[in-house]
C-alpha cells in the first residue's frame, strides 16, 4: 500500500472535516405543497410516508 510522505496536520484535517457541515438541508414536497425536512414527521400534518403518527390540533 501506498505511504504519505509527511503527517498531516490536525488543523489540515479539521479544515477538511469542517467542510461537510455547509450543506443545505434537504426539504421535501408533499402532496399539499408544504415543505418539511426529509426523513422527518411533517409538522402541519403529522404524516410520515403517507401515515398519521402523531397527532396534530
Amino acid at each position: 500500500m501506498a505511504q504519505p510522505k509527511r503527517k498531516n496536520s490536525k488543523q489540515r484535517s479539521h479544515k477538511r472535516r469542517g467542510a461537510k457541515r455547509f450543506t443545505a438541508p434537504q426539504l421535501s414536497i408533499a402532496k399539499d405543497g408544504t415543505v418539511s425536512m426529509a426523513h422527518h414527521v411533517d409538522p402541519n400534518t403529522g404524516m410520515y410516508r403517507g401515515r398519521q403518527v402523531v397527532d396534530v390540533d
